[in-house]
């Protein structure tokens, strides 16, 4: 089966690791306070704060810049639910924005319709923007970031997928539009500690915060004791974890240059065929392309390419069902149906995308949706 994700660990990721097992301290060490500064230098940001995953990193950024219950947050409905489950579990609402037909990213065209649609009791619940960067490919976050200063929003970018990507020749994580930014390390993305996320922030009042609430809200005071000033949690990352970070780190310019080296391949197999909607790339963006999310011209068609694809041992994946359309949040009251997220999540195939990934197995791959559409009345014709 070729995944449709997977990572890429070398000798020196093994090695780091190894002497961290091999030391005094597997947790509360330097490492990760190194993988922190690495991370953070890379970026271009003041302040990086690893933790446990990119969920913890969501709901630590929710409650140091101080959401609540009862406020509501703009959000877009395509993205795994850990960005809008973070806002419910401190007991503020998500308010869904409808996405751009090209990116998939929030419509930022549609943000300040949105906010002027609600009624007064509900503007003035509104407190933050969370544009999640589908792909791996920024949101038009220097539009964002000006409706939110307009409207006195805090902007907390969602990047779990969009670490060694750029926008306006800033890296993903400068915080150059946003107070905050998160990241995950989970095995498909650009770089992996296993588990693992980050926020990476200027601000030091959020710094600081953050520092405290991933340990428990424990720190110590002037004599040295253990105090707990505020209500914690421990989401600390393991020494282990970031060494293997920093390592990764070292090699996540050339993992997003082989990532678009694979992107290329499928732009070229793919052009033709009228029956799919390929990505973009849109100007001022450097795409971390953490996935290769097609659409299907024929919606009808999709469930029948996937298993088409999968009989054949290619790991094609969802991302995402609208977010309001699962179970759990129809329980809550969402009815939403926004017009350009019903296209897409009844349209959306993912195919593979990783760093090992080598030419042949694209060819593969894409012979195989060309016979698909050949079979199915398809228009195709090899032009090249």
């Amino acid at each position: 089966m070729i995944q449709y994700g997977k990572q890429n660990i070398n000798q020196q990721d093994i090695q780091a690791a190894i002497q961290v097992l091999k030391s005094d301290f597997l947790t509360q060490g330097l490492q990760v306070l190194k993988f922190e500064k690495d991370l953070a230098k890379y970026c271009g940001s003041k302040y990086a704060v690893a933790c446990t995953n990119g969920t913890s990193a969501l709901h630590l950024s929710y409650l140091a810049t101080g959401l609540k219950k009862g406020d509501e947050v703009i959000t877009t409905p395509n993205t795994f639910v850990a960005t809008t489950n973070m806002l419910l579990a401190i007991g503020a609402k998500p308010v869904f924005c409808d996405i751009r037909k090209d990116t998939h990213n929030i419509d930022e065209k549609q943000i300040e319709k949105l906010i002027n649609s609600l009624p007064t009791s509900r503007q003035v619940k509104l407190k933050a923007i969370v544009p999640v960067h589908f792909a791996g490919h920024s949101c038009e976050m220097k539009k964002i970031w000006k409706i939110a200063q307009k409207y006195n929003l805090i902007v907390i970018e969602d990047s779990a997928q969009g670490l060694g990507g750029k926008y306006n020749n800033f890296k993903i994580g400068s915080g150059k539009y946003s107070d905050l930014t998160i990241f995950s390390f989970h095995p498909v993305k650009s770089i992996t500690t296993g588990e693992g996320g980050a926020i990476l922030t200027n601000n030091k009042k959020y710094y600081q915060k953050l520092i405290s609430l991933r340990s428990h809200g424990v720190h110590k005071d002037k004599n040295g004791k253990n105090i707990m000033t505020e209500l914690g949690y421990n989401y600390r990352m393991t020494e282990i974890q970031a060494s293997l970070g920093s390592s990764q780190l070292k090699r996540l310019s050339s993992f997003i240059k082989k990532r678009h080296q694979v992107i290329k391949w499928y732009e070229f197999e793919l052009k033709n065929i009228k029956e799919i909607v390929l990505p973009v790339e849109i100007k001022n963006n450097y795409s971390a392309w953490h996935i290769y999310v097609i659409r299907v011209a024929k919606s009808e068609l999709r469930d029948k390419l996937v298993k088409y694809m999968r009989n054949n041992e290619v790991g094609v994946n969802f991302h995402y069902p609208a977010v309001y359309s699962h179970p759990y949040y129809q329980n809550l009251g969402y009815k939403d149906k926004l017009k350009n997220m019903e296209i897409y999540h009844n349209s959306c195939i993912t195919l593979p995308c990783h760093t090992l990934l080598k030419e042949k197995d694209i060819k593969y791959i894409t012979k195989l949706i060309k016979q698909f559409f050949k079979n199915n009345g398809s228009n195709y014709i090899n032009k090249r």
